[in-house]
C-alpha cells in the first residue's frame, strides 16, 4: 500500500473550499499508516470550531494530530522517521505568526530549512491568495505578498506541487 516513488514534499495550493485538504488526505491515504496530520489553526470562535470539527470527523483511524499554529518547524523535525505528514495549513500558519508579532522572513526560513530535509512523504496544504483583486489595506497586501514569497519559497523545494480548483487537482510540479 504506498508508492515508495512518492516525492518526499508535496505541496498543495489552492483557493478558499477548491478541495485541498481532502485531496492532500487522498494521498496521503495512499500510504501505509499511521498518519501525522499537524495542525495549524486555532479555534477561535464558534465557526472555526466548526471547520475544525469538520476536518477531524473527515479522517478516521489512523491519524494522529498534533497541533502546531507556531511552532511548525519544531513540530515538523520531531516526526519519526518514514511516517506521512499532511501540514493544514501554511497560510494560517502564516497568519498566526503574523499575528504573534514574531519576524516572518525569520520563521519562514526556519520553516523551509526543515521542509528541505523531509523525514517522509510529507505534504503541505497552502491557499492562493494572489489570485483575487488588490486588498485594499496595508495589513492585508502585507499578508498577500508574504503568503506568495512562502509558497514560492516552499515550491522552490517541493518535489510535486499541485493546483486545487473545484476538487480538480493541476499537476504543477513533479
Amino acid at each position: 500500500m504506498g508508492d515508495a516513488r512518492a516525492p518526499s514534499l508535496t505541496l498543495l495550493l489552492g483557493g478558499a473550499r477548491s478541495g485541498k485538504s481532502r485531496h492532500a488526505e487522498t494521498l496521503i491515504e495512499q500510504l501505509a499508516p499511521p498518519w501525522r496530520y499537524i495542525a495549524t489553526a486555532e479555534p477561535f470562535d464558534d465557526e472555526m470550531r466548526a471547520r475544525i470539527a469538520h476536518h477531524i470527523d473527515r479522517r478516521g483511524a489512523g491519524w494522529r494530530t498534533l497541533e502546531a499554529p507556531i511552532d511548525l518547524p519544531g513540530a515538523l523535525a520531531g516526526q519519526p522517521e518514514g511516517e506521512p505528514v499532511l501540514v493544514d495549513c501554511l497560510t494560517v500558519w502564516l497568519t498566526n505568526v503574523m499575528l504573534s508579532g514574531a519576524d516572518v522572513a525569520t520563521a519562514t526560513r526556519g520553516l523551509i530549512a526543515v521542509l528541505q530535509a523531509p523525514r517522509g512523504p510529507w505534504f503541505v496544504v497552502a491557499n492562493e491568495v494572489g489570485l483575487g483583486i488588490v486588498p485594499d489595506n496595508a495589513l492585508a497586501r502585507r499578508f498577500r505578498d508574504e503568503a506568495g514569497r512562502l509558497n514560492q519559497a516552499v515550491a522552490a523545494i517541493a518535489g510535486r506541487v499541485l493546483f486545487l480548483a473545484a476538487g480538480l487537482p493541476l499537476q504543477l510540479k513533479g
